[in-house]
């Protein structure tokens, strides 16, 4: 049914990711973008299901893939963010052993080889989109990818997904990507991302 899409709750407070992605920030971030992604997609949708002719249903195309890929990219995102472990306030950042370690080192050799290439990747978006930890289908290796603007990942499982619009760092962190990338890395929820890994291999 059209018109149904919802903005899904945090799974943590606003200020729980602080001082690594503030508290403004996600407030903004959530309530107001996300909202609003959600929003158009329920119009589109809405308009999408009156209209008549093939000409009306292209025309619509591109609001169902931007709003579209928007709430779907961030409901992935939010529940791939976890309060930082290093600040003592959960186990944002922290790999264990298991099968996601095991998975990273086999395509990367080392936790931190697979940050160094994530950033690097994803530093050279041009303009907005995302940088994706995404396990290939055919080969179920772990390969690192990047969507312009709010695409959805499809040829992947996404396993984490960043958001690099500046809309997710800006205020904090200026136009300083670097900075934003580093950060949020003691932020990820690797548990989440274990999660979606082994999912993924029960397809």
């Amino acid at each position: 049914m059209s018109g149904q899409h919802t903005l899904p709750d945090l799974p943590y407070s606003y200020d729980a990711l602080e001082p690594f992605i503030s508290r403004q920030i996600m407030e903004l971030h959530h309530k107001k973008h996300h909202q609003t992604y959600v929003n158009a997609l329920n119009a589109a949708e809405a308009a999408y299901a009156k209209s008549s002719t093939p000409k009306e249903r292209i025309a619509l195309q591109a609001a169902l893939k931007f709003n579209g890929g928007g709430h779907i990219n961030h409901s992935l995102f939010w529940k791939n963010l976890a309060p930082a472990a290093s600040e003592k306030k959960g186990h944002g950042g922290n790999l264990h052993d298991g099968p996601l370690k095991a998975a990273i080192e086999q395509a990367f050799g080392s936790l931190e080889n697979l940050k160094k290439e994530f950033n690097t990747a994803t530093l050279g978006i041009q303009g907005s989109g995302w940088g994706w930890l995404g396990l290939n289908p055919t080969t179920k290796r772990l390969e690192i990818l990047t969507t312009p603007n709010q695409d959805p990942l499809l040829t992947h499982v996404p396993i984490i997904g960043v958001d690099i619009w500046e809309h997710a760092f800006y205020l904090q962190y200026l136009n300083v990507k670097a900075d934003y990338l580093n950060a949020i890395w003691h932020v990820i929820d690797f548990q989440e991302a274990e999660k979606r890994l082994t999912e993924s291999a029960k397809l």
